[in-house]
């Protein structure tokens, strides 16, 4: 019960960690290009995952040794895309906006999973997608007078870690946890310097610390998050991760003077009922599989 509590600690504190990211990549986003926001926080990551695979059972040499370097590396190179276009999202769309259509991801990686590993969905999983997906339509507010097109960056944000995470899945099957973030953060950090210094721009002193927080909260989530899957299983954190959204809306109003709106507020929790009912389906499912097995 002890070392079960200890994990919900951890959980928190990758969510707490997260969104505190998320307002710190708004705002150095809205003074710097977010390529070169990602990059600096890539260097940090990338310095962070060499140590933390140096650090676990084998050292270096061990954990770099990878089953599918092609899909490694592609992981890598989506990861900087889709922070980019995350970021690009808050400067834009707004953070709490952005968050509330990232909620949709876990529903995408489910109908994704289909094609691309080979998942079987039942009825039951296809209806939590369909009202998932209605409950983005409803946030996105397509037939109002409202809409903006600007909205469609944090979807396209969606999508590309819904496929960051299938790809995750799949190295998954032959790589540990500690190769996967360690190519996360080096190839990412590679791709994004290979970009990042045509869009340099002077960093005034006074963002320093917050470009330092943004890099220091980039690892200390990560490594919460790592702690927390050795703990708990993926239905245990899920849930938890939901409040992501909360704090996220919690700080765009507080310190970016964001607003909220009914279709806001109502899409946000039909997304987000609609993947806790996911994420409970998956673990049942789970659960009769090993039974049936045994």
């Amino acid at each position: 019960m002890k070392t079960k509590t200890l994990g919900y600690i951890y959980v928190l504190l990758a969510v707490t960690i997260f969104a505190g990211q998320d307002a710190f990549s708004k705002l150095l986003g809205e003074k710097y290009p977010p390529i070169m926001v990602t990059m600096i926080r890539f260097w940090a990551f990338a310095v962070f995952v060499t140590l933390l695979a140096a650090a676990a059972p084998g050292g270096l040499r061990a954990n770099i040794r990878t089953k599918r370097p092609f899909l490694q590396v592609f992981r890598g190179a989506l990861l900087v895309v889709e922070v980019v276009v995350v970021v690009f999202a808050f400067t834009t769309a707004g953070l709490a906006m952005s968050q509330a259509i990232l909620q949709a991801t876990p529903l995408i990686v489910t109908i994704l999973s289909v094609p691309l590993l080979g998942e079987q969905v039942g009825w039951r999983r296809t209806l939590a997608i369909v009202v998932g997906m209605l409950g983005v339509l409803v946030i996105l507010n397509p037939i109002g007078v409202d809409f903006d097109i600007r909205l469609l960056i944090p979807l396209a944000g969606s999508f590309m870690y819904a496929i960051y995470s299938i790809a995750t899945r799949a190295v998954g099957r032959h790589d540990s946890s500690i190769t996967s973030v360690f190519y996360a953060g080096v190839i990412g950090a590679v791709v994004a310097s290979v970009i990042g210094p045509f869009y340099w721009t002077p960093i005034a002193v006074s963002d320093w610390p917050a470009m330092a927080a943004l890099c220091i909260c980039g690892a200390l989530s990560h490594y919460c998050l790592i702690q927390a899957y050795r703990i708990l299983s993926a239905v245990e954190v899920q849930p938890l991760t939901y409040l992501q959204l909360v704090l996220s809306v919690a700080l765009a109003t507080l310190f970016f003077d964001e607003s909220l709106t009914p279709n806001m507020i109502a899409g946000g929790i039909i997304v987000v009922g609609a993947g806790l009912f996911t994420v409970w389906r998956e673990h049942r499912l789970g659960i009769r599989k090993q039974q049936t097995e045994l």
